[in-house]
């Protein structure tokens, strides 16, 4: 409970006025203090489950959840975030609704969203189009606020898109804090993320954009890997170095995975598809050309399969601080022996890893829950503080 207060306490001290009923899309958008209050939230609501003190905020209410990606782990952590503040989840179908006879984003943003308190989208696949329909959504249900057709305009959470994954780097970042004894330790810190050889193709690229684009924020020297032809966005390394420039970090590119893993306190190997080819991609399907997209993804294979050497196995490992950097991956992992005959990492390596792996995604659901009740709440101390005052049991049964 002492601790609960001192963060209590913290949230105190930072300026997050402009999150509430606010929406958030990419990290660099958000203030440091901002960002701060969403890891001491995510915190608060973590010791609050574990001293069993229920968090529920809402009585009644929908968050409606809709994904254009397969997801297990982001699609399971918004349900429990959900569930956390007192909300329901409905899933939104795209194949089971109107859109597909003709209805409009505002049309089905406003027909959703009757008695909606959060809105989460995963829209990862195509380069330009993810961010923004997340924006038209936005748009929509806050019109529809302002026109009297909603009582209550939806906030919503970017739970993967083209350009960033918030939500997972966030999660990675509060995992990073918790391993190196708080957000204070971590400057001057090197993390790698790199990319790593993967047996199929088409892999988003924001979690590695998320990835430089947050870890830039908090003074680290952020090293971006990856053989030649798998740049990531032109646009957000602009924002990684002015990060970098103004935290006192730095952030600087390689072609060599060894170079990036070579004294690093942390490494994040992960397979992404290049900027260029997910540009063409997304093209090909504009044009409904499938026969350009399975070229396109003979040739991405066959690219892919000139750089199996760039993997996560033991002899890498050996070239960080101390032969024993932190190692992470959003999972699933491609696992040289289990998943596939040949990937991202050895499996000796991840299983070494496995518990803190597991740790990493479980703070996730606290995140999400964090970004909607910066939302929602208009006084979140006064508000935690009173639910810390009644106290009210999570679960009674004996």
């Amino acid at each position: 409970m002492e601790e609960i207060k001192k963060l209590i306490e913290k949230l105190e001290n930072l300026n997050y006025k402009d999150m509430y009923s606010n929406d958030f899309f990419l990290t660099w958008e958000k203030t440091d203090d901002e960002l701060k209050a969403v890891f001491t939230i995510a915190d608060i609501l973590r010791k609050m489950r574990e001293n069993n003190i229920s968090s529920k905020i809402f009585d009644s209410g929908l968050a409606i959840s809709l994904f254009r990606d397969n997801s297990t782990r982001t699609r399971f952590s918004f349900a429990s975030a959900c569930n956390l503040l007192g909300l329901e989840v409905q899933d939104l179908d795209e194949g089971k609704s109107q859109v597909a006879h003709g209805e409009t984003v505002r049309e089905t943003a406003n027909m959703i969203s009757f008695m909606a308190d959060v809105i989460g989208i995963r829209d990862d696949m195509f380069i330009g189009k993810g961010n923004k329909y997340m924006h038209e959504v936005s748009d929509a249900v806050k019109q529809g606020n302002e026109d009297g057709i909603l009582e209550q305009r939806p906030t919503l959470v970017n739970l993967q898109c083209d350009i960033d994954h918030p939500t997972q780097s966030m999660a990675d970042m509060l995992h990073i804090i918790h391993e190196f004894g708080g957000i204070e330790n971590l400057k001057g810190k090197k993390i790698a993320m790199t990319w790593a050889y993967s047996p199929s193709y088409g892999k988003p690229l924001s979690v590695p954009q998320g990835i430089v684009g947050l870890m830039t924020r908090m003074g680290m020297e952020v090293v971006l890997a990856h053989p030649e032809g798998y740049e990531i966005m032109p646009e957000v390394e602009e924002v990684a170095k002015k990060n970098a420039a103004e935290s006192g970090g730095s952030f600087t590119k390689t072609n060599s995975m060894a170079e990036a893993f070579k004294d690093a306190d942390i490494v994040y190997p992960k397979s992404w598809a290049p900027f260029a080819a997910m540009e063409k991609r997304t093209e090909l399907y504009g044009k409904n050309d499938f026969d350009g997209i399975k070229a396109l993804e003979k040739e991405l294979l066959t690219q892919n399969a000139n750089h199996k050497d760039w993997a996560c196995t033991e002899e890498m490992m050996k070239l960080t601080k101390d032969g024993k950097a932190l190692y992470m991956h959003c999972l699933p992992a491609d696992i040289t022996g289990v998943s596939c005959e040949a990937g991202e990492v050895d499996a000796s390596v991840f299983d070494r890893y496995r518990t803190p792996l597991y740790k990493e995604a479980s703070f996730k659901p606290y995140i999400i829950a964090a970004m909607m009740f910066l939302s929602k709440v208009k006084d979140p101390s006064k508000t935690l503080e009173e639910l810390l005052k009644n106290k009210p049991q999570r679960f009674s049964g004996k």
